[in-house]
């Protein structure tokens, strides 16, 4: 009795893997002053890892939508293009935004999964129209992995700064899987020599009495690489004493290298960069081919920030500094000393 039992559950599990829907995802790409942002294309790329359809939303103004959706439209990986202007989507608020995201994703929707970057607005949407579509969202993600039999969805993401990796499953009984993406896990994704994707063009939600307003945004302006896709990164500590000296002693470093500058979070609260320098859990997630800690300690905050890149350079006096753990080249001395002759050696 009990083995006939089981072998109809079995033809039963079966028939539901069987008709599982194939994925479908949405990925939110963000964009500023007409270009798309570096980790939405790894958004996209990981949207591309789940082996479906893949269509891409771009929000804005009517005067930069037309020239992001032109870019966007020749992505590897993107099959369908839908966009929406709107003087309201100008600057991209959670209160305008997710009003239109949940009409999308209302019933018969054809999304299984809607995915962004991890970045400051993502994270203020996407959990938002979760939670109004009662379904839970996965955070910060760094490897995926789809079962089509089945429905579901395996994530992994990193907890306790790094120090360890939890594996989350998406069940198939959660109808649209949210998630956002951990840029430095997934390559960006490029142009590609194939057929443009389609591209619709949606109606906006208007939302009236919207309780925030944006003020002002004020960006760091800089001639060298942006940090947080910077193929190489010149980081310095509190070590490095105060702003002057900070500057004096690591821009050349970096101008000679080609580099980025970064700051660990004592450098940033001692005033000596600004915050938008800041490597760390609480600051920006890098993963350079080259990463240059000079006078950083180590602290395991920092270490969240920094130590999947590829080639790991410290320079500290303290031979006990935790930096050494994951350093890959590690030299104990002075880096007022170190770092001028660097330079010089590399002008030669």
């Amino acid at each position: 009795m009990l083995r006939a039992q089981i072998s109809q559950l079995n033809r039963v599990l079966a028939r539901s893997y069987a008709t599982a829907a194939p994925p479908h995802a949405l990925v939110f790409l963000e964009h500023r002053q007409g270009d798309l942002d570096s980790a939405s294309l790894s958004a996209l790329t990981a949207a591309s890892q789940l082996g479906g359809q893949v269509t891409g939303l771009v929000v804005g103004s009517p005067e930069e939508v037309p020239s992001v959706v032109e870019k966007a439209k020749r992505l590897n990986g993107l099959n369908t293009l839908l966009h929406c202007a709107s003087p309201q989507y100008s600057t991209p608020l959670p209160e305008t935004v997710s009003p239109l995201l949940e009409k999308l994703l209302s019933q018969d929707s054809p999304f299984t999964h809607v995915v962004s970057a991890h970045s400051s607005s993502a994270k203020s949407i996407l959990p938002r129209v979760a939670a109004k579509l009662d379904v839970p969202a996965v955070s910060d993600i760094t490897s995926l992995e789809h079962d089509a039999a089945s429905g579901s969805t395996t994530f992994t993401r990193p907890i306790y700064a790094g120090n360890a990796i939890s594996t989350v499953r998406a069940s198939s009984s959660i109808p649209i899987k949210f998630f956002t993406v951990r840029s430095t896990a997934f390559a960006a994704a490029v142009e590609g020599d194939a057929a443009e994707s389609e591209v619709k063009a949606l109606d906006s939600v208007e939302v009236s009495d919207v309780p925030t307003e944006h003020i002002s945004t004020s960006l760091t302006k800089s001639d060298r690489p942006d940090l947080g896709v910077a193929s190489r990164v010149v980081s310095g500590g509190r070590a490095l004493k105060n702003a002057e000296t900070f500057q004096a002693t690591l821009y050349p470093l970096a101008d000679a290298l080609g580099a980025a500058v970064g700051a660990s979070r004592a450098a940033v609260d001692a005033g000596y960069a600004d915050n938008s320098l800041q490597v760390g859990q609480t600051g920006k997630v890098v993963a350079p081919e080259l990463y240059m800690a000079l006078g950083i300690s180590g602290a395991i905050q920092h270490l969240a920030g920094m130590k999947d890149s590829k080639l790991i350079v410290a320079v500290n006096k303290d031979p006990d500094a935790p930096i050494f753990q994951v350093a890959d080249v590690g030299l104990v001395a002075d880096l007022f000393e170190v770092v001028p002759e660097l330079v010089e050696k590399l002008k030669q």
